[in-house]
């Protein structure tokens, strides 16, 4: 198999590490994800994909290595092709009510023996306006989802995306935006502006959208236009710096320590698991018995 810098797997002339069991497994019983390259066990991708469907609630199935580096996520063919058919319809099912739940210009039709997915565009002026269901043809509210009646009074506002601005991208104080990388509506009602999506596990920033994946010291706060607008003090984001730089110390310390303690110990280590080294050792422990019974006297005959 391809070894790449994108390959999250060991590989030997006739086995492939996975990284789910953590076991060499035969080459004919491994799978490859298209989206980035990682080799796993099938077995284990099997399980997986099982598990996810059923606590996930039809989330993007994403790869079961936390230290890949492309995060991919995995093909609904190959979702397929690793789970039971029963489980793909029920992934394909979960996975179309959470897009209807997630995109604010759709809607499920409240009455009960049609549920219809129906298209809601909110009036210019934010008003509610009577909706009509293409199937049922039931009358509803595009705020509350509520069926319209006469003298309807709008009790519930769902938060509505607000425009684009005119250069296309959505108003830094917007309550609701989408994922920079996989286009998931995120809404953001407190806490501070470095934002992980749950869905594809990217972290940006709310007002500017910038990628904030490798910036562990919130450096992007101390400068532009996004400067002091993280959401904590000044004091609690040194004391979060701190923390962070305090493990690297510590960590670059024990790999320093225990460097000159393993190279010691690698002769031994290494004397320990060579095979030529027991195989001459069984070669004379079975030399010095075959010699010693030659020695031996006969038994007499009384």
């Amino acid at each position: 198999m391809a070894d790449g810098p994108s390959t999250s797997v060991q590989t030997t002339a006739d086995a492939v590490h996975c990284k789910l069991c953590l076991s060499d497994c035969p080459a004919a019983t491994v799978s490859r994800l298209r989206s980035c390259d990682c080799v796993f066990c099938t077995r284990c991708l099997c399980q997986y994909v099982q598990q996810t469907i059923l606590t996930r609630g039809g989330d993007p199935i994403t790869c079961p290595d936390l230290a890949c580096k492309h995060a991919g996520v995995l093909l609904d063919s190959e979702i397929a092709s690793f789970a039971t058919a029963d489980q793909a319809e029920l992934y394909q099912r979960l996975k179309f009510m959470r897009g209807v739940q997630l995109d604010p210009s759709k809607s499920w039709c409240p009455v009960l023996e049609c549920q219809a997915v129906c298209n809601v565009m909110p009036s210019a002026e934010g008003t509610p306006v009577p909706m009509h269901c293409p199937e049922c043809h039931a009358v509803f509210c595009c705020e509350c989802r509520e069926l319209w009646e006469d003298s309807h009074f709008c009790s519930q506002h769902p938060l509505v995306v607000p425009p684009a601005n005119d250069s296309g991208m959505p108003h830094a104080d917007a309550p609701i935006k989408q994922c920079p990388k996989c286009r998931v509506y995120i809404e953001r009602n407190q806490g501070c502006a470095q934002m992980l999506c749950k869905s594809c596990k990217h972290t940006f920033c709310w007002y500017c959208l910038q990628n904030l994946d490798g910036d562990i010291f919130l450096r992007h706060y101390d400068k532009g236009p996004c400067r002091y607008r993280l959401g904590h003090s000044r004091a609690s984001v040194m004391w979060n710096r701190t923390q962070v730089a305090g493990i690297l110390v510590g960590i670059s310390v024990i790999v320093l320590v225990t460097s000159p303690l393993l190279l010691l110990a690698s002769p031994c280590i290494l004397c320990c698991v060579c095979k030529p080294c027991h195989r001459t050792k069984d070669k004379k422990s079975k030399n010095k018995t075959t010699t010693t019974r030659e020695r031996e006297p006969s038994a007499s005959i009384a």
